[in-house]
């Protein structure tokens, strides 16, 4: 993706900033989303730092074996030829020959960690998502940065579920459009939280772009973020059984219609 590169500094200074701040309080819950799935269970923020269970994090990356080890008193996990062992008595989290200092704790049977001391220790891209009030975490290896994949299937859902697979994906291509475009911003959530020009998409005001997407959305924006293009260069659309599109029709050249949208340059 265009920019990504910036992008990525700036959400690591973000995350920093987040992750480190002194805590207001005690515990404060946080969503963690991995590849663009949200983990089973909470983590949460304490003294700025982020902390995640260990196993929600581990299954939601999938590929790993996770069981209490009672004889060292560890927390151990396993996936091909890596180990991980966390040990809440010397506070360390170590990943094959690597030990890395960090608070381990177990409550209530839950082994947590520190997620990004965690995740770059499995060579994870971990990013402070604002819009989502939490961290989004890329695997390695991964085909999609995570926080794109989470909104680009979100926002493709909430706009165009009840559409076909190529209605959706023409959602999913107007946005990349508009982020390789020099009159909106240069990333996936930026675009779709856009509110230059009041609020750019109608469930982003409704709260509809936070509900989970279907697996047909998901595919859909893997297929978009894969550069399959069904609507060429549009940057607008709108739907005329919910809106008259005024602006549009006066100042945008229309190129298509595909199911219940029609789309514009």
């Amino acid at each position: 993706m265009k920019r990504r590169a910036c992008k990525r500094l700036l959400t690591a200074a973000v995350l920093c900033a987040a992750l480190t701040v002194p805590a207001k309080a005690a515990q404060r819950s946080v969503p963690v989303q991995i590849d663009g799935k949200p983990i089973a269970v909470s983590a949460y923020v304490e003294r700025g730092v982020t902390y995640v269970p260990l196993r929600a994090l581990l299954n939601t990356m999938g590929a790993w074996d996770v069981w209490w080890d009672e004889a060292t008193g560890r927390a151990a996990a396993a996936s091909d030829d890596t180990h991980l062992w966390a040990d809440p008595a010397a506070d360390t989290v170590t990943v094959d020959e690597k030990t890395v200092r960090g608070r381990v704790t177990v409550e209530n049977g839950v082994t947590y960690v520190p997620l990004r001391l965690v995740g770059e220790a499995l060579d994870c891209q971990v990013e402070w998502d604002p819009y989502l009030g939490g961290a989004a975490v890329t695997s390695p290896g991964a085909a999609y940065d995570a926080g794109e994949l989470y909104w680009l299937s979100r926002i493709i859902c909430a706009e165009s579920g009840a559409e076909s697979m190529a209605g959706q994906i023409a959602v999913g291509n107007v946005i990349l459009n508009r982020v390789r475009n020099g009159s909106f911003p240069n990333t996936v959530e930026g675009v779709i939280f856009d509110r230059k020009d009041a609020v750019q998409f109608e469930p982003v005001s409704n709260g509809r772009v936070y509900l989970p997407p279907t697996s047909q959305s998901v595919e859909a924006a893997k297929r978009a973020l894969d550069g399959e293009n069904v609507v060429g260069s549009a940057l607008y659309f709108y739907a005329p059984a919910l809106s008259q599109g005024t602006w549009i029709n006066a100042n945008r050249p229309y190129q298509q219609t595909i199911g219940c949208h029609r789309f514009y340059r």
